[in-house]
This record gives C-alpha cells, sequence and structure tokens, in this order.
C-alpha cells in the first residue's frame, strides 16, 4: 500500500500501483474538456430516449413523445409522391392501351415508368438492356411471336405465356420430335439441313432437300410453308438470323428433338393495371415495337434471310 501513495517526480502524479515490465502506471486525470464532454453525451442519450423512438419492445419500439419515426416519415413522404403521381396515373388508367402512343407526353411518362417497372421486375429475365439470353427473348428487335403493336404486348405481359389457370395466356405446343419418336435422328438431321439453309446458313444440300419433304409434312403447318411462322398459334419465323435457343446445329436439334416450352409469369396477379401499361409502352419503345396490329394471314413469307437482325432473340 506504501507503493500506492508514492508520487512521480517528473510530473506530481501518484502512481497506482500497476507495473508491467518495469513500466508503471500513473493515476493521471481525465482532461476536464474531455470529462464535460462525456457528460453531454450521457444527457443527450437520455435526452434522445424520451424523445424519439429507442428501445425496442417486443412487437414495437418507445414511441418517444415527439412521436416521430424513421418510418412514419418515409410513409408521409410516400404518400405525399402519390398525391402528386395521382392525376397522371389516373389518366394512363383511364387511356385505352391503344391510344397511347397518339399522346406523346402521356406515352413519355409511360415509357418512363415502363422503364423503372422493367429493372425491378423483368431484368433477372431479360436482362438489363432488354437484350435477352438463351431461354429469354431479346426485346429489342422486330420478331414478335404474337405480335408487337402495344396493345399485344400487354396483353403478354398481363396473361403471360403457359400459365395454368390462365385462359387469355399465350400458348403454343410444339412436338418433340424425336423424343416421342415423330421423326428418327437421321430425319431430324435433315430437318436442320432445311431450316439452317432458308435461314441462310448452310447452302443447299441433298440432306436440306430430304429436310425439305420433311418440313412440309410435319413443321409448315405452324411455321409456314417458308418458314415465315405464324402469330395466329405463336410460332417463330424460322427464315431469318434470330433465335431464341440458338441457331447452330446442335441448338436447332435440340429443339426439333425435345422441344422448349419457354414460362413467363402472368404479370396480372403481381402488377397493377397501370403499371403493366407502362410496362407494355417502354417495351414497344424499344425499337421492335409496331404501329398497328397484323392479323397473322397478312404476314408476307419471306424465303431470303434477314441478314441484318440481330442473332439472338425469338425462336
Amino acid at each position: 500500500m506504501a507503493d500506492d501513495k508514492r508520487i512521480d517526480d517528473a510530473t506530481g502524479t501518484r502512481f497506482v500501483g500497476h507495473e508491467w515490465d518495469g513500466i508503471e502506471e500513473l493515476d493521471t486525470p481525465m482532461p476536464r474538456w474531455w470529462l464535460w464532454t462525456f457528460y453531454a453525451t450521457i444527457v443527450f442519450a437520455i435526452g434522445y430516449c424520451i424523445a424519439y423512438p429507442a428501445w425496442p419492445l417486443i412487437d414495437r419500439a418507445t414511441a418517444g413523445v415527439l412521436g416521430w419515426s424513421s418510418t412514419g416519415e418515409l410513409d408521409r413522404e410516400m404518400s405525399a409522391e402519390a398525391a402528386r403521381r395521382a392525376p397522371v396515373l389516373a389518366e394512363l388508367a383511364r387511356t385505352p392501351i391503344d391510344q397511347l402512343p397518339g399522346n406523346p407526353r402521356l406515352m413519355g411518362i409511360a415509357v418512363e415508368g415502363g422503364r423503372a417497372a422493367f429493372k425491378v421486375n423483368c431484368v433477372q429475365c431479360h436482362g438489363s438492356g432488354a437484350a435477352g439470353s438463351p431461354g429469354y427473348p431479346n426485346l429489342n428487335d422486330d420478331d414478335w411471336l404474337w405480335g408487337g403493336d402495344i396493345a399485344t404486348i400487354e396483353q403478354t405481359i398481363r396473361h403471360g405465356i403457359r400459365q395454368p389457370g390462365d385462359d387469355a395466356t399465350r400458348m403454343s405446343q410444339m412436338p418433340a420430335f424425336g423424343r416421342d419418336g415423330i421423326l428418327d435422328r437421321n430425319q431430324i438431321d435433315d430437318v436442320v439441313s432445311h431450316v439452317r439453309r432458308i435461314s441462310g446458313q448452310e447452302k443447299p444440300s441433298a440432306s436440306a432437300q430430304r429436310g425439305a419433304a420433311l418440313f412440309e409434312a410435319n413443321c409448315a403447318v405452324c411455321h409456314g410453308a417458308s418458314g415465315e411462322g405464324s402469330r395466329a398459334v405463336g410460332a417463330p419465323r424460322l427464315n431469318d438470323a434470330i433465335w431464341l435457343y440458338g441457331g447452330d446445329r446442335d441448338s436447332i436439334a435440340d429443339s426439333v428433338r425435345n422441344a422448349h416450352y419457354g414460362i413467363m409469369p402472368a404479370w396480372a396477379g403481381r402488377l397493377d393495371g397501370v403499371t403493366i401499361k407502362m410496362l407494355a409502352a417502354y417495351v414497344h419503345s424499344l425499337g421492335g415495337g409496331e404501329a398497328n396490329p397484323t392479323p397473322a394471314a397478312e404476314i408476307a413469307p419471306t424465303s431470303a434471310p434477314a441478314a441484318t437482325v440481330p442473332a439472338t432473340a425469338r425462336k
């Protein structure tokens, strides 16, 4: 205890009696400014706990005497924004979808709203630039299974593709010619040769000639005699350079052999009608949107490949 009362000659401060490898500790008092700052933080913390939500309870937190919360502030801001947007959303709701392109102001608003909704709901499959990927359509080109006018796009978004229980959903079904034993391996190879010939990827050959007869007997009823496709049944065009699952021999052979049944959600039960309308406006604005519906019977057959069309998308 005697050591505890020793005073350091250099500083005049008492030793506390602790020693580590010859180093002793002095009982140096805290600076006054530090102590007062510390006391102020204690007072501030007590005041904050009284004024604002601070202590968690089982199913809530203490409310605070001021009644303020970040959640409440967010709700007020969201309510103010909703009130600001309400008139234009009501106008969008009243405007028939096919009349939207004729109103540049409203169409511009819809496109921007659809752009935001697309980033939240659609980029996971179609990509941030809507360019798609194998199995997911490119929405920038002008190859459409069911049509690319704004009303048709809205119909597809609203009811989806191959959605059980939705009578208005887009539905098409291609036979699995190999898996179901309709065509053998050699016949499938010949059909692939024909498809690659009419899409401009291969030169005429004996295999392609045999495949043309098989195509006429098994495929032309949906895809058309020249491979021009049919929007009536959602059959893709085969005589251009746009492919959903790939246009190389192996990819086409796999499509013929096993078929593909892609699924798109029906957004009617997930998004409100105005948001769906805005999404349709945005997709229509990407570059491949069509001005008016084109009946399937009016689609002109094309025997030459569309060499300038991007080689990614619908089939």
